[in-house]
């Protein structure tokens, strides 16, 4: 491991404090372990300070990785072991842990991950609406050749539908070929 937990807890810190899966309860519990189990980090005095209801939950906890900071390695470690067995989806979801995880094993989790290009949201429907009108017009120019003048009329009321310049082109093409 080449950061130590120290600086990951400075680095996760931000998304601690706004991830919202951290509810009251949770932080409580994260409180009540580093206390119990290592009351060199968490004095029964900072655990009741930490567990203060009247204080915001987001305050409490930038209070509490702010103290864990200032306590050393050691309780950065501990509050990371405790968070992995309390809050396991919020662990490896840390920036930290996504970085290591993707270091660790880079065939399995590439880097850069691909990013899906849509070109509009409308769905399949739009899709084979727009293709269907395509064909339309291409089976119209295709009969238009055959039939001159008949081709062109259904030509020119398909344009009634486009837009301005499409409109203007098939208008233009249906104007040509009746004067032929």
């Amino acid at each position: 491991m080449g950061d130590s937990f120290h600086d990951q807890l400075i680095e996760d810190s931000r998304f601690l404090k706004d991830d919202r899966r951290l509810d009251t309860e949770l932080v409580d519990k994260l409180i009540l372990q580093l206390n119990r189990i290592y009351p060199q980090i968490l004095t029964d005095k900072e655990a009741t300070r930490f567990r203060d209801l009247d204080v915001p939950t987001c305050v409490r906890l930038g209070e509490l990785l702010t103290h864990l900071q200032g306590k050393g390695e050691e309780a950065c470690r501990e509050f990371y072991r405790a968070l992995h067995l309390h809050v396991e989806e919020v662990y490896y979801s840390l920036p930290t842990r996504l970085r290591l995880r993707d270091s660790a094993d880079p065939l399995g989790y590439p880097g850069v991950y691909q990013q899906r290009y849509v070109l509009n949201d409308r769905g399949p429907a739009f899709f084979l609406s727009c293709f269907s009108i395509a064909v339309g017009m291409a089976l119209l120019y295709y009969y238009s050749e055959a039939k001159v003048s008949g081709g062109s009329r259904a030509l020119g009321v398909a344009a009634l539908g486009l837009g301005r310049k499409a409109r203007e082109v098939l208008i233009w093409y249906t104007e040509e070929s009746l004067m032929k």
